[in-house]
């Protein structure tokens, strides 16, 4: 037979506790990208042209290089940490580095006028940043965030390089251990659209409803 819903049914428990493993490392990778790339971009303007130098050849080394090598290297080198621990990890710093362009055009899309603004008014480089810069530029990077939130959600399948069962691989080994690949990965392709279709929506809606202000 080339379609069982028996199988359907029976493989539906374990790929939602692979999607499980997914969601989680999604969720965690993208406040670690998050946070790690705004912290990237702020300090590609404050620091010493050195330290500026360091912190922008290692962002572009990361970026640059394929994921799934940045995933073996480090679960290789780290051999006593968890893999999911790990996972998590490098996909969230590897995103980082891509968040963190996001955030340099936000910041960069900040009127020259405001910045001598707050010049003129002394205010403290802390409270630039805190109130006036950072805000406008938040605004305008949201959109594109959640794309990169969405795409790391795509990319969860290189887990299956160091071991993680996320959800393709619980299809696979599913579809193996029953000779049912279809119903497996029909079933993980499906659980794939039904999670990213929604938030793209969503993260259109916002970047139509942030552009008018």
């Amino acid at each position: 037979m080339i379609w069982s819903w028996e199988r359907v049914v029976e493989a539906l428990p374990l790929l939602l506790e692979g999607f499980r493993i997914t969601l989680l490392a999604t969720v965690v990778g993208t406040l670690i990208a998050a946070v790690l790339g705004l912290f990237i971009a702020v300090f590609k303007r404050v620091l010493p042209t050195p330290l500026r130098q360091i912190v922008h050849w290692v962002s572009e080394f990361i970026r640059m290089t394929p994921l799934v090598v940045q995933l073996l290297f480090v679960y290789y080198l780290l051999t006593g940490v968890s893999a999911l621990v790990i996972g998590i990890t490098v996909i969230g710093i590897h995103y980082a580095t891509y968040m963190a362009e996001s955030y340099r055009a936000g910041i960069e899309s900040v009127p020259k006028g405001q910045w001598e603004a707050t010049v003129a008014l002394s205010l403290p480089a802390s409270r630039t940043w805190r109130a006036v810069v950072l805000p406008q530029a938040l605004r305008a990077t949201i959109p594109s965030l959640g794309n990169y939130a969405v795409a790391m959600f795509k990319d969860t399948p290189f887990l299956f390089a160091i071991s993680v069962v996320e959800l393709v691989t619980s299809a696979q080994q599913f579809g193996a251990r029953n000779f049912a690949y279809t119903e497996a990965f029909t079933l993980a392709g499906l659980i794939f659209l039904a999670a990213s279709y929604p938030t793209s929506i969503l993260i259109r809606r916002l970047e139509k409803r942030l552009a008018h202000y």
